[in-house]
């Protein structure tokens, strides 16, 4: 059976897994890169931007993990672009260029109807109107018995876990204070929604990958560590 899994979230200390004012010049908002730059340096990440070179070691690890047995993937609307409301033409096709990393089908949440279509490297961008589970649905038969990565932003994966219906979350918690912008973590009841941890890692920053039970007790000990 397809699993549901968040691979490689960046996460600050103070829990902001983006920050605020969304743009062009800023994908993950004002200062949310930073709780990204252990994947940036990656050689799966370089890999996937066409770059040569990249660190292996342990960050490296897990974000090639994030891409093993995975037969499509679910976006937010944020996550796939800084467009708002209705869609006014079909010229926004993602942030990733004529090539995006997926190369599965890859079903985008929206409140706006938008037709399908497709990318060099077989990736797929369908829009599901109506909700989260239907999404899961449809990817979960398209991915054709693999898993379905659930790529965020941070609102889409708060739906997910209230749901629950996420089977494996690795959280990177990086030592950056944001302030502001979109908490992941505040207000849900985390071990009513299960997730155990499975592995922490410590190199500088912290990667927790959980498995159903006990996540705001890993999260707690991830910061007790950082601080």
């Amino acid at each position: 059976m397809s699993k549901l899994r968040v691979h490689g979230f960046g996460l600050s200390l103070d829990g902001f897994g983006a920050g605020p004012g969304q743009d062009l010049a800023n994908p993950l908002g004002v200062g949310g890169a930073a709780v990204q730059q252990w994947f940036f340096s990656t050689k799966t990440f370089h890999q996937m931007t066409g770059q040569d070179g990249g660190a292996s070691g342990i960050d490296d690890n897990f974000a090639a993990r994030g891409f093993d047995n995975i037969g499509a993937w679910i976006l937010g609307r944020n996550m796939f672009g800084p467009v708002r409301g209705p869609w006014t033409d079909d010229s926004w096709k993602g942030w990733w260029g004529d090539n995006p990393p997926f190369h599965t089908p890859v079903f985008v949440l929206s409140h706006h109807a938008r037709a399908s279509f497709a990318m060099d490297g077989e990736t797929v961008f369908h829009f599901v109107t109506d909700g989260i589970e239907a999404a899961l649905k449809r990817a979960s038969e398209a991915a054709g018995g693999k898993d379905i990565r659930l790529g965020g932003g941070v609102a889409t994966i708060r739906q997910y876990l209230r749901a629950g219906l996420i089977d494996e979350m690795h959280l990177a918690v990086s030592p950056e204070l944001l302030g502001s912008g979109e908490n992941l973590l505040e207000g849900i009841d985390l071990p009513k929604h299960g997730l155990i941890a499975d592995e922490l890692r410590d190199v500088g920053h912290f990667h927790s990958e959980m498995d159903a039970d006990r996540l705001q007790e890993a999260l707690d000990d991830v910061i007790r560590r950082i601080g």
